[in-house]
């Protein structure tokens, strides 16, 4: 059994492992720190590989969307208020000392205030704090295309209501999900693509109400594509990048440091895409980089655990990574 979902997401724990010591390093000092990137262990303290903001973020959505199921069909109505809680939990939880960006604590602060979320969700900003988190979502399984999109850009305009973010996070979704439904490296991107366009002219607002009233586009319509068009842009990029693939070299370079949410989703794309058959290659070369490195790595296991099921991880990374026991719970209940 392949067993997607728990690959994807032990993946994405495995990735964001990789890349939290070498977050905000230059290429040097991570050379200096890590040796050659072929070679790059799993960081250990203790005997734990410990995981950052991406990885929690990622649990509070993916174990609030379990609760919301239960309930019945996923809607915005029925998420809102377990996927709402978890992030307030994670926010003032004594874990919660992992660097977490500054829009997630904001946004996530101002939810737990009380009121209307669209009062909480930051539409200024596109930081990869709502894609990096998303992966859950592509692994539910009954969902059809506009749950699936609907459902990961309601996640994001929770904190980030830009709409690169929400697109970016709808992506990164859809990615997730055609990888751990069989689709093989070499149809990704012109599915990708395809999807983006279909999608643009969408705003979804039975998921996301009047959120386009807060920023200031002329209208919905204008506020959706302006984000669609930036992640297009960017698969544009990761299609240029992998002409003439060069895995020795800083991916941030080819395709964006991954501070932002497009950035964030190309890169770990590349990285993926240029390694698809070595996924323990996919996550060291994407946390060997000169940007937001855990972000960017997390995605690219994500993507990786997607494609290749739990196998594509060593027994020993899976059995030292932090949160072992809630990842391997959560993939359990969608591999079934």
């Amino acid at each position: 059994m392949k067993r997607a979902a728990t690959g994807a997401l032990v993946g994405l724990a495995v990735g964001d492992a990789m890349g939290f010591p070498t977050e905000f390093n230059t290429m040097a000092r991570i050379e200096e720190k890590c040796g050659p990137w072929r070679t790059m262990p799993l960081p250990l303290s203790s005997g734990l590989a410990y995981v950052t903001d991406d990885t929690q973020m990622t649990l509070a959505l993916g174990e609030g969307l379990v609760e919301a199921l239960a309930g019945g069909p996923l809607t915005a109505a029925r998420m809102e208020g377990p996927v709402r809680a978890r992030f307030v939990e994670w926010c003032y939880s004594p874990e919660n000392n992992r660097a977490p960006g500054s829009t997630c604590l904001r946004a996530c602060e101002a939810l737990g205030r009380g009121g209307d979320w669209r009062s909480a969700s930051e539409v200024g900003s596109k930081g990869c704090g709502a894609n990096m988190r998303v992966a859950p979502l592509g692994l539910v399984p009954g969902l059809d295309e506009h749950q699936l999109s609907g459902a990961a850009q309601f996640q994001s305009a929770l904190t980030h209501g830009h709409p690169t973010a929400l697109a970016a996070s709808d992506l990164t979704a859809y990615t997730v999900r055609l990888l751990a439904r069989g689709t093989g490296p070499d149809e990704l991107l012109p599915a990708l693509v395809a999807y983006g366009h279909r999608r643009r002219g969408h705003y979804p607002a039975d998921w996301l109400g009047d959120l386009s009233a807060y920023a200031h586009d002329p209208d919905p319509a204008a506020y959706t594509a302006r984000g669609w068009d930036e992640c297009l842009a960017a698969l544009d990029r990761v299609e240029s990048a992998l002409r003439s693939p060069d895995p020795e070299a800083d991916p941030c370079a080819a395709t964006g440091a991954g501070w932002i949410a497009e950035e964030a989703l190309a890169t770990g794309l590349y990285c993926f895409l240029m390694l698809p058959d070595d996924p323990q290659a996919v996550v060291r070369r994407a946390a060997y980089s000169s940007g937001d490195s855990d972000s960017v790595a997390a995605l690219a296991g994500a993507f990786a655990g997607a494609h290749h099921g739990l196998a594509a991880w060593p027994e020993e990374w899976i059995g030292d990574i932090e949160y072992r026991d809630r990842l391997l719970a959560l993939g359990a209940a969608w591999d079934a």
